[in-house]
């Protein structure tokens, strides 16, 4: 990047789900006076605060936080909307004479910040309907492995069950017969106005972070919060009757296997089993993604303080 000293300087605390990424941003905010932009496309959506695992009022109290209870769980927020709020966002913070902290999980919106936005063919009607009843024949999860085949690049970044990215990228490959993750490959980058120095939360054992995981949506299960935890939280959502399991606010880890819960389809065994199974398959996305990020400084988020590895990183910088 050309002339980064005249750039104001933005930092990104990325890292698959329960490496401790808030903790770490509020630790550096503690250290230098910053606000909180946050990357995570669960984290927007209001009344879904136990299963998204929500910064806290006390710690939102810490540190102002910015793109959090942002929309309804009935409406979308898109990777263009992310970026445009968050060039935004990050100019105000600047200006303030703060840092800003860009903190979370969800790798699109990092990638689309970065790399800017897909300039992809638009949809077809006819392809998407032969590839929606292909999926009605046999399930999206052979529609991924059959993306697999085609685009692996792109297959490993979804979830078997992500139906809408799914068709999409098989929607592209029908109509330019190249597949998404090539195309993207081609885009010219665009020039971020601000410098973007990219920490990465990785764990040196991946046990320890299953772990980790499975603790921690033992927790919302349990958490009273005056929900009765995840399962109350989904089972208020449910009372509103606008609500679907169809929608990207209700696909989220754990909603969806809430949801299954109290449809009466799996029992509390089983929702616990594969709430963790999908936190679990959902870092491993993840880290999929991060090692795609060549640019990115690797932090083991096992160590005993993550955020001072980076400030000293930080410092060195300015020496």
């Amino acid at each position: 990047m050309t002339n980064t000293a005249k750039l104001p300087l933005a930092l990104a605390i990325m890292g698959p789900t329960a490496s401790g990424k808030t903790a770490a941003a509020l630790a550096i905010a503690r250290q230098i006076p910053s606000e909180i932009i946050s990357v995570d496309s669960a984290l927007v959506y209001r009344g879904m605060d136990i299963g998204t695992a929500k910064p806290s009022a006390a710690e939102r109290a810490s540190a102002p936080h910015h793109l959090i209870d942002i929309i309804d769980p009935l409406d979308a927020y898109s990777v263009a909307q992310f970026r445009t709020d968050t060039l935004a966002l990050v100019a105000d913070i600047t200006a303030r004479g703060k840092l800003p902290l860009l903190v979370g999980g969800t790798m699109l919106y990092f990638k689309g910040l970065a790399d800017g936005l897909d300039e992809l063919p638009g949809a077809d009607p006819a392809i998407r309907a032969a590839l929606e009843a292909d999926a009605a024949a046999i399930g999206w999860p052979a529609m991924h492995a059959r993306l697999q085949t085609q685009d692996p690049a792109t297959a490993a970044r979804l979830a078997p069950n992500d139906a809408q990215r799914i068709q999409r990228a098989l929607e592209i490959i029908a109509l330019c017969g190249k597949p998404m993750s090539e195309l993207l490959a081609l885009r010219e980058k665009p020039v971020l106005p601000f410098e973007l120095l990219s920490f990465a939360l990785e764990p040196s054992d991946r046990a320890v972070l299953h772990a980790r995981i499975a603790a921690r949506f033992d927790a919302m299960l349990a958490e009273d919060g005056g929900n009765g935890g995840l399962i109350g939280e989904v089972e208020q959502l449910r009372r509103r009757g606008d609500l679907h399991p169809g929608l990207p606010s209700m696909r989220c880890v754990g909603y969806r296997q809430a949801w299954d819960y109290l449809d009466g389809r799996i029992g509390y065994a089983a929702l616990r089993e594969t709430g963790i199974i999908a936190t679990r398959q959902l870092a491993k996305r993840q880290m999929t993604w991060l090692r795609s990020m060549p640019e990115r400084i690797v932090v083991d988020c096992l160590d005993a303080d993550p955020a001072a590895r980076m400030l000293a990183h930080l410092a060195a910088l300015k020496k």
